[in-house]
């Protein structure tokens, strides 16, 4: 059974609205506080912790940025409540969460977001917040996406332009200096508004020297 920890008045929120989180095969556990927080991992070793951004004594940024430091503590991914602030936005993305969610909480939201990060494998469920810019092929044709979340093993992007699960296309990004480039199947779409869309895509055709190049990342950014 995966465990969820779940930090601060969120805990009133997933009871109150009695959501899907409380009614899967997950063990809910929860904390009042950061420090709380920190040591009901250390005890459990969690698989996701869920937190508000703003709370008193520890923020939900430097409760993540405190486990991306520990070496005990730092395997479990974080998904952060935040508003709709770019400089809230921007506080999670620098911490090394793996995802936020602005409010009003979508509880459907919620849940889609814990469930992707619970069903991938631990060392692969290490996908951070990152920005940036998909330069992609698609039958021939070119267009640009971007994207906040990566991992070894896939990338989420968001464009305008519309694929179905099961088309294949190319991928091309740079992390920092390197540049990356993988042929990719959409295993995951979504409607983001009228003219964007969120896909979920899988790399299958990354040569293993990028996938390193990809991991090192991945560390670098988790041992800040």
């Amino acid at each position: 059974m995966k465990k969820i920890l779940i930090v601060d008045t969120l805990s009133a929120l997933i009871e109150k609205r009695k959501s899907i989180l409380s009614r899967s095969d997950f063990k809910i556990l929860t904390a009042v506080s950061g420090e709380e927080a920190v040591r009901l991992h250390r005890e459990e070793k969690v698989d996701l912790i869920l937190t508000e951004l703003d709370m008193p004594v520890m923020s939900g940024d430097i409760l993540c940025s405190r486990m991306r430091r520990d070496p005990e503590l730092k395997r479990v991914s974080v998904v952060i409540i935040c508003s709709h602030k770019e400089s809230d936005i921007r506080r999670c993305m620098a911490c090394g969460a793996n995802a936020y969610i602005t409010r009003p909480v979508n509880p459907q939201e919620l849940f889609q977001k814990v469930s992707e990060l619970l069903n991938v494998p631990e060392r692969l469920s290490m996908r951070l917040l990152i920005k940036v810019t998909v330069k992609g092929k698609f039958r021939g044709s070119s267009f640009f996406a971007t994207s906040k979340n990566i991992s070894a093993t896939g990338i989420l992007i968001e464009t305008d332009k519309a694929f179905e699960k099961g088309d294949l296309i190319t991928c091309s990004f740079f992390l920092g200096a390197d540049q990356i480039e993988s042929d990719g199947e959409v295993v995951r779409a979504a409607r983001k508004s009228q003219d964007h869309f969120n896909y979920g895509v899988k790399f299958t055709g990354m040569d293993p020297a990028s996938k390193t190049r990809i991991e090192q990342y991945v560390d670098r950014l988790l041992k800040r």
